[in-house]
């Protein structure tokens, strides 16, 4: 019950419902003045009203939100408490784990495992876990569906127990869709109730173990992305810990011209955010262009609020998110109640409503947003289409695989660029490779296309790039055009309302004519569960090292990521996807270059082919029902019968099998005490990795495929897994004996103590010798040397993935010193107990003339001031001192870090609680 201070609890009518609500405006009248508040701090705001208990959250706390300061530096803690938590199989399979093996430390600790359960709704939507072994056949999805359960029936076994065991947990079950389409077309509330005498209404808002939670945005829902490890504390009740964030307005005018597609949109979108540098900040959108967009278009830019670094990127509520909610077969009730309460709260968008305050803003006209794709690297490289020919021959010669350098004593370590050191090239290599693929010869060269996905929740929740690609692929087989025979294509989308839509619209059969055929309902390539390339390609690749591209209708193209022999990816919109398996090649100037001849030979070119607006329009009117996404939800949560069919652990605890290979036992609570020790300094540190800059969560913890000779396919091998069952890195995040092995494993990286290598390499110190990162990792544990990691800016961005935090933690590194951090790993870092440090502005390793090979000492952690020195001593006994930023940004977090992480914190107050 709410203290109330303010006198905001009022009674709200609904239809023939009363609730219990409280009222923005009774801060009116306390003098307050929020009118003006963007929409996502007022969200913030009635949470922080209704959530008052004189302890967690307190007056003052309401006040100084309401009396927010646009200009002010964050520097305000607040409790935030979601109303619910989402989650994918990849996070949650871990997040489980670490659930159970609380339950069992809890009873070591003399209590009871019960009081180990969610406190708040939960919902996993199992989606990552399907690959695309089988493509261009009609049997595709069956054969891939089959695959993923006897793969993954231990995980599945172990969610089985979680839905069984712990009070308001829900799975969605595998074949079903991608998680945050699932989330905006049936999950959401938008206004939540509870299940009280007299029930509560109020904005419905989460937080989610996958950085794209922030889909939700565009139906006006308050929700981002954090750690499994967050999200698991959210769970047992732990308010996420936040500072009141700056919130930049982005003014939206004008509409979309005919050619451009929702895709084209959130990359310029991406792109003049990540510019303008928006980490750690809410983005909304307004303006009159708002109303021009459809909410699909919203989801889908709300959707890369990650890659352009924002927490949130949020559109208000307004009469196209009534009209969505009505659509997609969501109750009268609720859709009258989701009116009734925004209006009432002054959360309504009106075109004639006062514009918010911003702490910044910029514009977009959005006739001036043209064809575009991003890459070959990272999503906000945006590349305008018919610049993409140019911009890959200027990016080739950084693509190209790397040599095996001279020994590391002949290699000065002080080259500091972007994804880490100058490259060594070879003597001209062999530029294509001739292969033979059903009798017939082709050449596979630079540049070519082997992976084409229409895939990803970004844009398969949108009907109009995905019917525009329908549209396209059905004019492209009347003129007789094929996709070429070396590209991997494949059709994923997010939720079984799209396949009945294609359906009606006569579109399968000609995406199938292309083989675009449908592989699954999950993420697929867009996490890197593109599956194995065909042999004959694969050796193509290999044997002439050949730096050939992906093009996928994804949010991610990280190195590495896609799939591991492709060095180039690049993200675009579904039309364009069928327009590059076609054309096979990222090198083709589609304004002058036709795709091929077409059956009366005449060169068809993508012009030819392209869509108008009013077509797709049309028949998405003629062809998408509301009906459908009835039917497709009707019994989302029973599943087939071989989900139905699984074995289900019995017991309070789970039953730990100890030959699993999938689910083991987390490790992070054994011998830990009944409280925390006193922080210790940090003393003759050695850097594990020195890194350049955007070194992602896909840098540190790959979720793709695991080659045999690493360290973590030596394991499975090990314990009697042929590489053939390997599955994936993500699959295999319930056990931290592969994980641990798998970090910094990414086939891409780059570490600059092992300059000339690619992947998981660095230099045991002293002696220089060059081994894996994870045997290295066992050298420094016997000697007892804590490990550090140097990198420069954007470390940790991408995925919320918390094994990038868990992984470096259990290899023993104490400390990740960066020129900046992404948000959700910076809150990984501390919720492991590893200390985020970050350069004085203008200072890195290079400037402060580090190779790398110093002894490093912090010390004064036992104080946590704001800003510490640290000491680097070379083997020559020269001292280079520096300073840096304490990256503990509130005080919980700092609760956290004297706790050894938060699942410790939280264990303890469970256990104190008793």
């Amino acid at each position: 019950m709410s203290a109330n201070s303010f006198g905001s609890r009022a009674t709200l009518k609904a239809g023939k419902r009363s609730y219990e609500i409280y009222r923005l405006d009774a801060l009116e009248r306390r003098g307050l003045s929020i009118a003006r508040l963007p929409y996502s701090l007022k969200i913030l705001l009635e949470n922080l009203l209704r959530r008052e208990d004189g302890r967690v959250v307190r007056a003052e706390d309401v006040e100084k939100l309401a009396r927010w300061d646009p200009k002010k530096v964050p520097d305000e803690e607040i409790a935030f408490m979601p109303a619910r938590v989402l989650l994918q199989d990849f996070t949650g399979v871990p997040a489980v784990v670490d659930l159970a093996a609380m339950r069992d430390a809890m009873v070591k600790m003399g209590g009871d495992p019960k009081r180990v359960n969610p406190l708040l709704p939960a919902e996993l939507v199992i989606d990552h876990s399907v690959i695309v072994d089988e493509f261009g056949t009609k049997t595709a999805f069956q054969v891939n569906a089959d695959l993923e359960f006897q793969r993954n029936r231990e995980r599945y076994a172990l969610l089985r127990w979680a839905q069984k065991t712990f009070a308001g947990f829900k799975v969605v079950p595998p074949d079903t869709g991608i998680v945050h389409q699932v989330n905006l077309e049936y999950l959401a509330r938008v206004v939540f109730t509870s299940d009280t005498k007299t029930p509560q209404a109020y904005p419905d808002t989460l937080v989610g173990t996958d950085s794209h939670t922030t889909m939700i945005n565009g139906l006006g829902v308050v929700g981002w992305g954090v750690g499994g490890i967050e999200a698991e504390a959210a769970m047992l009740g732990q308010p996420v810990s936040m500072l009141i964030p700056q919130v930049v307005g982005f003014r939206l005018t004008g509409r979309l011209t005919e050619g451009a597609t929702a895709t084209d949109l959130v990359l310029t979108v991406t792109q003049m955010l990540r510019a303008k540098g928006v980490v750690g900040k809410f983005v909304e959108f307004y303006g009159p262009g708002v109303s021009t967009l459809p909410l699909a278009d919203r989801a889908t830019i709300g959707n890369m609020s990650p890659e352009y670094g924002a927490t949130i990127g949020i559109f208000p509520v307004d009469q196209e998110t009534l009209r969505y909610l009505e659509f997609t077969g969501r109750p009268p009730e609720l859709v009258q109640l989701v009116e009734t309460y925004m209006k009432e709260q002054g959360l309504f968008h009106t075109p004639d409503a006062a514009e918010p305050v911003y702490s910044d803003t910029l514009e977009l006209n959005l006739a001036t947003v043209e064809p575009s794709m991003a890459g070959p690297r990272r999503p906000q490289d945006r590349v305008g289409l018919r610049e993409v020919p140019r911009k890959f021959a200027e990016a080739l010669p950084t693509l190209l695989k790397p040599v095996t350098a001279p020994p590391l004593n002949a290699v000065p370590v002080g080259r500091w660029e972007g994804e880490g050191g100058q490259a060594v090239l070879t003597p001209p290599r062999p530029s294509h490779a001739t292969l033979k693929i059903d009798d017939v010869e082709h050449v596979l060269r630079h540049g070519s296309v082997v992976i084409a996905a229409i895939t990803s929740c970004t844009n398969t929740s949108n009907p109009s790039v995905m019917v525009a690609a329908g549209l396209m692929a059905k004019k492209a087989v009347e003129r007789g055009l094929r996709s070429k025979p070396w590209v991997k294509t494949s059709l994923a989308p997010g939720s079984k309302v799209v396949t009945d839509y294609l359906d009606l619209a006569g579109l399968t059969k000609p995406l199938e004519a292309l083989r675009f055929h449908l592989v699954g309902y999950g993420c697929t390539t867009c996490i890197g569960n593109s599956g194995p390339l065909p042999e004959v390609v694969s050796t193509a690749i290999a044997e002439c090292e050949l730096v050939v591209c992906s093009v996928l209708s994804g949010n991610r193209n990280f190195e590495g990521r896609i799939q591991q022999e492709v060095r180039a990816n690049y993200l675009a919109s579904p039309p364009l996807v069928v327009a590059y398996a076609l054309a096979g090649r990222i090198d083709i100037d589609f304004h002058n270059e036709p795709l091929g001849d077409g059956i009366d030979g005449k060169p068809v070119f993508l012009r030819d082919i392209w869509p108008s607006t009013k077509e797709v329009s049309d028949l998405i009117e003629r062809s998408i029902k509301s009906t459908m996404f009835q039917k497709s939800y009707a019994k989302v949560f029973e599943g087939d019968e071989r989900w139905r069919g699984l074995p289900v652990p019995e017991g309070d605890r789970f039953a730990w099998e100890p030959t699993s290979t999938y689910i083991k036992r987390a490790p992070y609570f054994d011998g830990m005490p009944a409280q925390p020790g006193p922080v210790r300094d940090i003393r003759g540190a050695r850097v594990l990795c020195l890194l350049g800059d955007s070194i992602t969560t896909d840098h540190i913890s790959p979720a793709g495929s695991i080659k045999k000779t690493s360290p973590a396919g030596q394991y499975l091998v090990a314990h009697g897994v042929q590489p053939l069952d390997f599955n994936s890195y993500g699959a295999r995040r319930g056990n931290h004996e592969v994980m641990v092995r798998g970090t910094f494993a990414n086939v891409r990286l780059k570490n600059l103590l092992a300059p000339g290598t690619e992947g998981p390499f660095t230099a045991h110190l002293p002696e220089g010798e060059v081994m894996t990162i994870y045997d290295a990792s066992l050298k420094y544990a016997a000697e007892g040397t804590p490990l550090i990691v140097l990198a420069g800016k954007e470390y940790g961005a991408g995925s919320s993935r918390d094994w990038a935090a868990k992984g470096p933690r259990l290899l023993g590194v104490r400390a990740v010193i960066a020129e900046s951090f992404e948000r959700i790993h910076r809150s990984n870092l501390v919720g492991m107990g590893i200390l985020p440090l970050q350069f004085a502005a203008g200072q890195n390793p290079a400037t402060l003339g580090l190779t790398g090979k110093e002894r490093y000492d912090i010390l004064g952690l036992g104080e946590t001031p704001k800003e510490l020195t640290v000491t680097a001593t070379s083997d020559e006994s020269k001292v280079t001192g520096f300073k840096v930023l304490v990256r503990i940004d509130t005080p919980q977090e700092l609760q956290y870090y004297k706790h050894g992480g938060i699942l410790e914190y939280v264990l303890r107050q469970l256990a104190g609680k008793q």
